[in-house]
């Protein structure tokens, strides 16, 4: 019999690190090829773990709800020599993994520690120490034997952050360890500036009657997105009514044939993202990111979508290269993404690389709204609800007022980079593409 190392797999980039949601598989199960070992969660998505080989799982190296980084040891299977073979030769012929550090959209790293940049040194202990607990470890000058000799309370005995710590704090007498304290201390960098420090949470006072909930891991990273986004953007919206009559009454005529023919449901979105492209096309510095002093303008056209999970919480799944399918391809990928973000089947990579988001609350109700910019992009368009109103018509028998259908553009960019002349001009020839829309165009 041999034992094979199963490691957390590499996810997609800036994906550095996941938490582990739950053990399909227990010590002692059998396994079969591909079978789902556990599931994993990023700061995206969640997905499975499948194994690359049979065997019997035999050890779990880590709880749920830990957080684990990409490439680590998660778990150890049990399996014949034969069958273990291959994978270890196939281990062997790559290279020595390199540290992956992640890269938190629209931030740089905190400021690197010389001390936590110094390895632990090694000894003959098989106990397997986290990448968190080796560099808490080195910051506070511990010898790998010292740290053999720490009881673990972890699964298998093993080491945790929270024990490391109450043992340094037990033997300083009491004073907060120096990892700790810069973890509280580091002031974060933003696109290579200091960012502003966060400000002083106000005292909520709570009532008899009052219902706490606990945010879960996902509603967590939005607000702590959502809050980088304003601190790092000066933000400004503009706004443009448009007149998409043109626009309905071509769906209403072709979508019955194109779901027929096709067998996917065309809605609003993709004619949106069709704009968009064109308009990003005409006006390229929206499609821009910044780095310091730096702007960074992007070659491709990769379009985000936000959606609303059924557990309330929002996902933005992103179009690759958007500008370069026709509507068939973005209805297609539009339905397609839609389906898997309520089921929690996208892919890391699929959240990844947006240069622009659409969000659409016209799908609540809304008329217009004023959205967060989705770092590390500069701008955000959201659309309204399609109302029936009446508008002056100019005609070549004067002005008369007809019922048409209008809605609301509002467009949210980050007033470092962008002016309100290009704001303004960008969101307003969205709104030219929508409403010149061929009544008779064929698809």
């Amino acid at each position: 019999m041999a034992q094979y190392e199963l490691l957390l797999p590499k996810m997609g980039e800036s994906v550095a690190e996941a938490t582990i949601i739950k053990w399909a598989k227990q010590p002692g199960d059998m396994i079969e090829l591909d079978d789902t070992i556990l599931e994993i969660a990023t700061d995206k998505v969640d997905s499975e773990v499948p194994s690359p080989i049979a065997g019997k799982l035999i050890k779990q190296l880590f709880k749920e709800d830990e957080v684990v980084q990409v490439g680590a040891v998660i778990a150890i299977i049990e399996t014949d020599a034969n069958a273990a073979a291959a994978p270890a030769e196939t281990a062997a012929a790559q290279p020595e993994a390199e540290t992956v550090t992640e890269e938190i959209p629209g931030t740089e790293q905190l400021p690197s520690n010389d001390a936590a940049a110094q390895p632990v040194k090694q000894s003959n202990s098989d106990r397997f120490y986290s990448p968190l607990v080796k560099n808490i470890a080195a910051q506070e000058n511990i010898e790998q034997s010292e740290l053999d000799g720490i009881t673990g309370t972890g699964a298998e005995g093993r080491l945790t952050k929270d024990d490391l710590l109450n043992y340094i704090q037990q033997k300083t007498g009491g004073a907060a360890p120096k990892a700790a304290v810069a973890a509280q201390t580091a002031v974060p960098v933003v696109n290579n500036q200091p960012a502003p420090s966060k400000p002083v949470q106000p005292v909520v006072s709570v009532n008899g009657g009052d219902e706490i909930i606990e945010m879960d891991r996902m509603r967590k990273l939005i607000a702590d997105h959502m809050v980088m986004s304003k601190h790092n953007s000066p933000h400004v919206t503009s706004f443009v009514e448009a007149d998409v009559t043109n626009m309905v009454m071509w769906r209403e005529k072709v979508k019955r044939n194109f779901e027929k023919r096709e067998n996917e449901k065309i809605t609003f979105t993709p004619i949106f993202i069709e704009a968009v492209t064109k308009a990003i096309k005409d006006f390229p510095m929206i499609n821009v990111s910044v780095n310091g002093t730096q702007i960074i303008k992007k070659r491709d056209i990769n379009i985000g979508m936000a959606a609303a999970l059924p557990s309330g919480n929002l996902i933005v799944p992103v179009i690759k290269n958007a500008d370069q399918l026709n509507l068939v391809g973005l209805t297609k990928s539009v339905n397609d993404l839609a389906i898997r973000a309520r089921n929690s089947k996208l892919k890391p990579d699929e959240t990844q690389g947006g240069t622009f988001t659409l969000t659409n609350v016209g799908s609540f109700g809304n008329v217009m709204g004023t959205p967060i910019i989705n770092q590390p992009q500069v701008a955000i368009l959201a659309v309204g609800a399609i109302k029936k109103k009446p508008a002056v018509l100019e005609t070549e028998y004067g002005d008369v007022i007809a019922i048409r259908h209008m809605m609301f553009l509002s467009l949210s960019y980050d007033h470092r980079v962008v002016d309100g002349a290009l704001g303004g001009s960008f969101v307003r020839r969205v709104a030219d593409y929508l409403e010149s829309w061929d009544i008779n165009r064929e698809i």
